[in-house]
């Protein structure tokens, strides 16, 4: 899935994502940026990441623009 930081807090790493595809927010797991090359992110930042058992946003990473779909790639 894809979509855009819309909160987060890196003292308690609380955070939501908004979803491309239905606008749906997912908060982040406590583990979510575990095994990612995040250690901070900021609000409006884009991302690629999965659902949880729990449905809350996991393995956020960086995608490509052709991961992405940026039109033009």
């Amino acid at each position: 899935m894809q979509g855009v930081i819309k909160a987060f807090n890196p003292a308690t790493g609380d955070g939501l994502v908004l979803c491309d595809t239905d606008l749906a927010e997912y908060e982040l797991s406590p583990h979510a940026l575990e095994g990612s090359i995040f250690r901070m992110l900021r609000q409006g930042q884009r991302v690629n990441f999965i659902l949880d058992a729990a449905g809350c946003a996991t393995q956020l990473r960086i995608g490509s623009e052709r991961d992405m779909g940026t039109p033009g790639y």
